[in-house]
């Protein structure tokens, strides 16, 4: 393993160099796109006719709850299977819902129910995606290429994410089924590439995947599974993030864009948005040039605590310039934190359980996203949204240091050899 530990000297952007990772950066971040651009279209036609809060809400809990129940068992697919084929899957799913989508906007038979079911199953595709995108990055990377894969993947996610809104826009003015069926062309290089490529996901595991045991019994057994304490805090420095920030940002930007717009609160909001999304490339782009950080866990600890001191700044302030640079830099640490944080479990995880570990990963970073909507959202309501971002920022910066010090706390034996 400590091949992969060890960044390549002198060798930047050594994933992009790679002509086995390299398509698989582009077709994930064209794929993370379409996702974006289909929250775009889909949330603007159900807006325009349904006008419901109702269904807005259940819009963020349906992309989010499938994360939380349904990663584990997604990892232990990834674990028992080939990788390529979860990830068809999943891609597949996202697309059949692209078409279902289309076919009633070209229709007109749209009802609430067919909206509830298809943006339940838009975020079980995200949470059987996650993983085993994980797994296969760990066997696409070269000799000390993990880090650097790891980074940029985020990087284009990011990008796909920076980009979703944009392209999404224009794909509306063709209309809402012509934007959302264009959109399922985004999906296809991703799906196309796993089709010929060699990689599996468990080509460097040390033993191979076996599917005598099912996953539900390896779901059972996670109890006797012992991770160390190095993966254990990168599980929970990545939860902490989701369940007092999250994404909360997002759903509440609209307030603080028309508190901090000067009366122009369309203009802030946008600005506001594409911040955090610039932050996290920029950052991404910048310390894959550079080698600045290594993926340790107190990098990844200092990273999550800049988020807590930004968001806490963007909540508490009243100018629109501090906002802006504050979420920039929070979108930068936030990637930075991410990226370390995947990168830990990925070389610490035991090999036979890589998949699970990536799921129980995937729960937190993502499931617990659901919490924001009570730690900001609904104290919000209570006392004012600027102080119950403050406090979930203030409560993220007292999990992070608090999360540390158990890493560090542990029997050397018991927190493997991860760096400090």
């Amino acid at each position: 393993m400590t091949d992969l530990i060890a960044p390549s000297a002198g060798v930047r952007f050594a994933a992009l160099r790679n002509p086995d990772c390299r398509p698989y950066l582009i077709g994930t971040g064209l794929a993370m796109m379409a996702d974006n651009i289909e929250h775009v279209i889909t949330y603007w036609v159900l807006w325009r006719t349904f006008h419901s809060p109702a269904l807005a809400g259940f819009q963020v809990i349906s992309h989010w709850l499938p994360f939380l129940l349904l990663s584990v068992a997604a990892g232990t697919l990834a674990d028992r299977y080939d990788c390529r084929r979860v990830v068809q899957a999943a891609q597949g799913l996202f697309m059949a819902v692209s078409l279902a989508w289309g076919l009633l906007f070209l229709t007109g038979t749209l009802q609430i129910w067919h909206a509830a079911v298809l943006l339940v199953l838009h975020g079980c595709a995200g949470a059987l995606w996650g993983p085993a995108e994980q797994l296969l990055l760990y066997d696409f990377s070269r000799p000390g290429e993990l880090p650097s894969a790891v980074r940029l993947n985020a990087t284009f996610r990011s990008l796909g994410q920076l980009c979703g809104p944009v392209v999404g826009s224009v794909l509306l003015l063709l209309g809402p089924s012509t934007g959302i069926l264009l959109n399922v062309a985004f999906y296809l290089p991703l799906t196309l590439f796993l089709a010929r490529t060699r990689f599996t996901g468990h080509r460097r595991a040390a033993q191979p995947p076996t599917t005598r045991t099912s996953p539900l019994s390896t779901i059972l057994a996670v109890r006797g599974i012992r991770f160390s304490r190095t993966v254990t805090a990168m599980i929970v420095i990545a939860g902490l993030g989701s369940f007092f920030v999250g994404a909360s940002l997002q759903s509440t930007m609209p307030e603080f864009a028309e508190d901090l717009g000067a009366g122009h609160s369309g203009a802030a909001y946008g600005v506001l948005l594409f911040a955090t999304a610039a932050g996290a490339v920029l950052g991404g782009l910048l310390f894959e040039a550079t080698g600045w950080v290594r993926p340790t866990v107190r990098a990844a600890v200092a990273a999550t605590i800049a988020v807590g001191l930004c968001t806490l700044l963007f909540a508490l302030t009243n100018s629109l310039v501090v906002a802006v640079a504050a979420l920039a830099v929070s979108g930068l640490a936030n990637l930075t934190a991410m990226s370390i944080s995947q990168t830990v479990v990925q070389l610490h995880a035991p090999p036979d359980h890589r998949g699970l570990a990536l799921g129980l990963y995937s729960t937190s970073a993502g499931g617990l996203r659901i919490g924001s909507g009570f730690t900001v959202g609904l104290a919000g309501a209570a006392i004012g949204l600027h102080w119950s971002l403050a406090l979930s920022s203030a409560a993220l910066i007292g999990g992070a240091l608090v999360t540390a010090a158990y890493a560090r706390s542990g029997h050397p034996a018991d927190s493997g050899s991860a760096p400090r």
